[in-house]
């Protein structure tokens, strides 16, 4: 009697505690809905971003309170905290301790179910009591699970260490294990097999009603990544590692079809770094299948064709994870771990995307709504409501009255009532003394204070900005007066020349474009921004002295020429066109433009020759200047070296008078005073003679290009 009693009140003492549990559950939900619901704090408890001209809410925007807290600190936690009190939770607990791996939906609609580590761990979520209903520990982690009940009573889930584990509405219900390491697995549900796929080229068939392994599928794959039953005809389809998709008839156990997906996703300007596999699998009533590759493609093909009906690129170059049909408005929600991509399955315009702060393991679709759940490599499952794909669920309508009130009332973000303000800003205020206290929020390389206070400070710091604020709209005034008055054009201090050139230049651009009948002048340079340093920087001065700068002038010059000429034609032509109309035959007696580019070229090669010359010549007399110099110096420091002996003026001329030897080496070439008579003959040679001339006597050719570039070319001598 004793143990009935101390059992019926544990039993009541844990009734009554799961009584307040539900009733602290729901006061603080509906706390929670009325604080969004009756104040305009509604926009910093839900994210909304726009993609597309589509709203996207983000449900589980705010902060997340530790698991290793007590409930009494999070309820203290929740009355002190702001950003706590504007968070909007949808669901208790919604998240996992470290990573959430999958996430499912039960055909009910009342279960969500997720797994996620550490430690191994299933979460299932009541959306009725909007709380989590259960929690269980698993031996090792999932790689995938499927709910072959309508509610959670009956589980799969399949193992990294190839064991396959069965759960019942109590929990743990039966576990075996797979010869091969599993990737994923599909359920049958007229013969209710499981076939698993994975580092193997046979596919597993489990017979739940007979309970054992029947015969495997044999395919021609090495290994298999994914797989699906169609739910119209269950035809069986598995997507290989080498980019083929075999399709299966169950009845008969035989291959009725193949798909190469590998060539069929290569597109124009998609760079191939590898042999795409297949990493995801769906199918879309009877004739519909939609591929996903691991460079990023998704493929859409009809069962009847070889050849996608559509391919969609994410650019990301990452594996797809996740693919969903929405029927009602025939899209496609592709995924993978960077990205969510909503597109629609006809033409593959983007409808929407949404692109989460962490990546992305598995999307799951709430059926008949626009809500969405997403599993990622985060402990916080994230929830996002898009109106635009459907209404909220019944267990939140309440999400479609905040949604239209958020739409009809201005969207007002946090940061109007607060001025961002540097330490500098601070300095120049006299507010430096507030750096850490309550008045200043730091943020990034400054400050977040209140927007009051910093207009008061600033009235008092500089009270007389209003006068100069008055001055500065006064001097506006007079600069728009003065537009309508001549205007004289200034050079600037640096670059001169190349301004007036570039002024010249946009003017006759912008005479022929007025001209035409739509053309537009293009922007100049001393117009734009980016070159600005170049008529402002003295060390951005051309040099015309130098030689490149010689070189290439007379090319830049002729360029400038033929591009005058040109306009100038056009113009012409524009003009001749608007008067004789088109078709117009060229007159005669004038030159073509062919001729005059070879004219033109002619021109500016012997410019380019005369410039080579002069360079040369001044070369020779900078030497003959540098070996004077030498002289005088070298005759300076014997004087030196003899003590500073005074000498006459006649004994210096005597010296002077002296002839001068030189030491001719071994190798050298005596050159004669006929030497320049010489040169000029060979100038008059051809230029084979003077090659031939060249080779026997073994004298070394120097040769100048037009951009000032040399090339030495020689023989030697035994």
């Amino acid at each position: 009697m004793t143990v009935l009693c101390q059992s019926h009140c544990e039993c009541w003492e844990s009734v009554q505690w799961l009584h307040l549990r539900l009733i602290d559950t729901q006061s603080t939900f509906f706390s929670s809905v009325h604080c969004l619901l009756g104040s305009q704090e509604a926009v910093t408890a839900l994210q909304i971003s726009s993609v597309n001209d589509v709203k996207i809410y983000n449900l589980s925007h705010g902060k997340s309170l530790p698991e290793w807290l007590s409930d009494r600190k999070k309820r203290q936690l929740q009355k002190k905290d702001v950003d706590i009190q504007r968070r909007i939770e949808l669901i208790q607990d919604f998240e996992m301790p470290t990573v959430c791996t999958s996430i499912k939906v039960s055909r009910d609609g009342q279960f969500i179910l997720a797994t996620g580590t550490y430690k191994p761990r299933i979460r299932c979520y009541d959306t009725y009591q909007l709380s989590l209903k259960f929690e269980r520990c698993l031996d090792s982690e999932v790689v995938a699970f499927d709910v072959l009940s309508d509610d959670y009573s009956k589980l799969v889930f399949l193992h990294c260490d190839r064991y396959v584990e069965f759960h019942s509405q109590h929990g743990h219900y039966y576990k075996t294990r797979i010869p091969k390491f599993g990737r994923d697995f599909s359920y049958h549900y007229p013969s209710c097999d499981l076939y698993f796929v994975g580092t193997s080229s046979e596919v597993f068939r489990l017979n739940l009603e007979q309970g054992r392994f029947l015969n495997s599928l044999q395919t021609d794959a090495v290994e298999n990544n994914v797989c699906d039953i169609n739910p119209v005809h269950h035809l069986f389809a598995t997507g290989t590692s080498e980019g083929r998709v075999e399709c299966w008839d169950p009845r008969v156990r035989n291959r009725v079809g193949m798909l190469d997906c590998a060539l069929s996703s290569l597109t124009e300007g998609t760079e191939v770094q590898g042999l795409p596999s297949i990493s995801s699998l769906k199918f879309n009533g009877s004739l519909t299948m939609a591929v996903g590759t691991s460079t990023g493609q998704v493929l859409l093909y009809d069962l009847r064709s070889s050849q996608p009906l559509l391919v969609k690129d994410h650019f990301y170059n990452l594996p797809i994870k996740s693919l969903h049909f929405h029927d009602p408005l025939d899209l496609v929600v592709s995924a993978d771990s960077k990205i969510i991509k909503i597109w629609n399955k006809d033409n593959g315009k983007v409808f929407s995307s949404i692109q989460p702060q962490t990546n992305i393991n598995d999307v799951c679709i709430y059926p008949k709504s626009g809500m969405l759940f997403t599993a990622n490599e985060d402990p916080k499952m994230n929830t996002f409501y898009i109106p635009a794909l459907g209404p909220a669920p019944r267990w939140c309508s309440f999400l479609d009255n905040l949604t239209e009130e958020l739409e009809e009332s201005p969207e007002s973000t946090v940061y109007d009532d607060y001025k961002f303000v540097t330490r500098k800003d601070l300095e120049n205020l006299g507010l430096s003394h507030l750096v850490g206290s309550s008045l200043l929020r730091a943020y990034m390389h400054g400050f977040f204070m209140d927007i009051r206070l910093y207009h008061k400070v600033k009235s008092m710091a500089n009270p007389f900005a209003y006068e100069e604020y008055r001055k500065d709209k006064i001097r506006q005034k007079i600069e728009e007066s003065r537009t309508q008055r001549v205007q004289v054009k200034k050079l600037p201090k640096v670059n001169k020349e190349l301004a007036l050139k570039l002024m010249e230049e946009g003017d006759d651009e912008a005479e022929l474009a007025s001209r035409k009948k739509k053309g537009k002048a293009l922007p100049s340079i001393l117009g734009d921004d980016r070159f600005k340093v170049m008529f402002e920087n003295p060390d951005y001065q051309v040099d015309e002295q130098s030689e490149e700068f010689r070189l290439l002038n007379p090319i830049v010059s002729k360029v400038g020429q033929k591009r005058k000429k040109k306009l100038r034609l056009l113009a012409q032509q524009a003009a001749a066109s608007q008067q004789a109309g088109e078709g117009e035959e060229e007159p005669e007696g004038r030159a073509s433009s062919e001729e005059e580019s070879s004219d033109d070229d002619k021109s500016w090669v012997e410019e380019v020759r005369e410039q080579r010359r002069l360079l040369r010549q001044e070369d020779r007399d900078r030497r003959r200047q540098e070996r004077k110099e030498a002289d005088r110096n070298t005759v300076l420091l014997k004087r030196e070296q003899n003590g500073g002996e005074k000498t006459s003026d006649m004994a210096e001329s005597k010296k002077t008078s002296q002839p001068q030897f030189y030491q001719i080496k071994a190798g050298e070439e005596f050159r004669s005073f006929n030497d320049m008579a010489r040169k000029q003959k060979l100038q008059k040679a051809s230029l084979e003679d003077r090659l031939k001339l060249e080779e026997h006597s073994g004298t070394s050719n120097v040769s100048d290009t037009a951009v000032g570039s040399k090339q030495l070319t020689f023989t030697l001598k035994k």
